[in-house]
């Protein structure tokens, strides 16, 4: 490279100020973006590939400012690809980055990593896996068959949960020691909640479609970590819960996909479900 790195990075793009042309986008399913790596704790030879998992981005910065400054950053080291980021809890903080080639990847984890990007130090590593971007330039036929195994590893890895075997091992704790709660009456009719109950980690779904699916509303709500169970209502049809593994990651999905319109006509309304 002709110039320094100093030469290049000195004035790092910094953000226009925030206004009307600068739009927060809506939730995304961060289902493409290749599996990260771990961040090693010592420095032992990785293998490159040409995508790289930038972490510590600084998170008051604007989604489509922080992939427009992240291009014309590693831009200098080769052909771009994609830059994926989100704003979701799964991906804030964090970016991937594809070039054309491993070695323009590794020249630039080597000479960008801890670089401050408004005022806080990039950790880059390389992913694991190998992002749609890179697969579609190096061998566009397999593209269809990649995105399929990415999609059940993904579906594998839910289950493995650490978090969610844990909540399932004490659930089954609680059944084999007699403490689980005794089920609540059958009641006549089922009591819709109000909009100003406490948060808990079960959502109530009201004015769904009548052809909605379970595999549709999984495929919504998963898009927000720790979804444990989907619940439909055989004899109501418009109706649902989602139950999460916590009150936070419930929070997040109700926040967000409240007044969603899942045929695209009438909204969805979600409240936290009554104890």
């Amino acid at each position: 490279m002709a110039d320094t790195m100093q030469d290049v990075l000195a004035a790092p793009p910094m953000p226009p100020s925030a206004g009307p042309d600068v739009m927060a986008p809506m939730p995304v399913n961060p289902a493409a973006a290749p599996v990260a790596a771990d961040l090693p704790t010592t420095t032992p030879e990785v293998v490159a590939t040409e995508t790289l998992y930038i972490q510590n981005l600084n998170e008051r910065i604007k989604i489509p400012v922080m992939k427009q400054t992240l291009k014309a950053l590693f831009g200098h080291y080769g052909e771009v690809l994609d830059v994926v980021a989100h704003r979701n809890l799964r991906m804030r903080g964090q970016a991937f980055v594809s070039f054309a080639s491993p070695e323009m990847a590794k020249k630039a984890q080597r000479e960008v990593n801890r670089f401050p990007l408004y005022t806080k130090p990039l950790q880059i590593s390389f992913a694991r896996t190998r992002s749609d971007a890179v697969v579609n330039k190096l061998d566009q036929s397999s593209l269809e068959q990649h995105k399929a195994a990415r999609l059940e590893h993904k579906r594998k890895t839910r289950y493995s949960n650490p978090l969610k075997m844990k909540f399932k091992a004490k659930r089954l704790a609680m059944e084999v020691d007699g403490t689980s709660a005794a089920p609540a009456p059958r009641r006549p009719a089922i009591q819709m909640p109000d909009e100003y109950l406490p948060p808990n980690k079960i959502l109530f779904l009201q004015n769904l479609p009548e052809s909605v699916t379970k595999e549709q509303l999984t495929s919504l709500f998963s898009q927000y970590p720790n979804l444990h169970e989907v619940r439909l209502i055989p004899t109501k049809k418009d109706i649902a819960f989602v139950e999460y593994m916590d009150e936070v990651s419930s929070s997040a999905a109700k926040d967000a996909l409240h007044n969603y319109k899942l045929d695209g006509e009438n909204k969805i309304k979600i409240t936290f479900a009554r104890k």
